[in-house]
């Protein structure tokens, strides 16, 4: 049975209701960044797959309903957010195939305390804060800054926290600013290649707002570019192509190539 609801916790249904989550009712919440994240990241059944940064576990429970038989465990700093991805998977069925662990995804010797082995896991996948404090306004509420704003160097260590993970030949999948791609492609130089890019765009013809990256620890070869995925048509519904990935499931080509 499940647990009662808090009050100050909300459940809410994505994936076209295939998904229920129950996040605080304030802060950060699950939004189309993680369901995108987990439609980029792929897999298949008996991988391991691991969530750096998971909250309440939107992108990683996302992507183990889409992969059934893939293995999931969510890595959340916040222990009540940690203690609500744990719910969440039980709430979801999926407990046999996720787990929920309490840790700070940027620190690979508290990763390795908390059981993690390197060279160990097929997939990562994360939404890492990637607002600058310094030169955009961030949250008053502790949760949401937490979530949103990136200290110096997060992404970096957040990277190489990936690297540590990841098999040979293992696939880092992660969601940023468009504007900030470049950093994204710096973090990932040292350890990381065959390097794949999709951009997000809140409309067909508009700036991109985020970029899925996809790229192969030890891989090789030229970036590769996919045609950016607009979230609304030009009377500012929800487009066709995004609601099959938001609400259907459908996968993004990325995952797969």
């Amino acid at each position: 049975m499940n647990a009662e609801l808090a009050p100050d916790t909300t459940e809410d249904a994505v994936l076209g209701g295939r998904l229920r989550l129950r996040q605080p009712r304030r802060g950060h919440r699950v939004g189309h960044d993680a369901i995108l994240l987990a439609a980029a990241t792929g897999g298949s059944a008996g991988d391991l797959a691991v969530d750096l940064g998971a909250g309440v576990g939107g992108a990683g429970l996302a992507l183990a309903v889409r992969m059934p038989g893939l293995n999931v465990t969510l890595v959340e700093i916040d222990n009540g957010l940690n203690e609500l991805a744990a719910g969440n998977a039980r709430l979801n069925g999926l407990e046999s195939r996720v787990r929920a662990v309490a840790c700070d995804a940027g620190d690979i010797a508290a990763l390795g305390r908390a059981g993690f082995a390197g060279a160990s896991v097929d997939r990562v996948l994360m939404n890492p804060p990637f607002n600058d404090a310094a030169r955009q306004n961030v949250s008053p509420d502790p949760r949401r800054r937490l979530a949103h704003a990136a200290g110096p160097g997060l992404l970096t260590r957040w990277v190489a926290s990936a690297a540590f993970l990841l098999k040979p030949r293992g696939v880092l999948t992660l969601i940023w600013r468009a504007d900030a791609l470049g950093d994204v492609l710096a973090a990932l130089k040292p350890e990381f290649g065959a390097v794949a890019v999709l951009p997000v765009l809140p409309r067909a013809g508009a700036p991109a707002v985020r970029v899925l990256v996809r790229a192969v620890k030890g891989g090789t070869g030229p970036m590769r570019d996919y045609p950016g995925l607009a979230l609304n048509d030009e009377l500012g519904k929800p487009s066709a192509a995004a609601e099959a990935v938001l609400r259907a499931g459908q996968t993004l080509v990325m995952a797969n190539d």
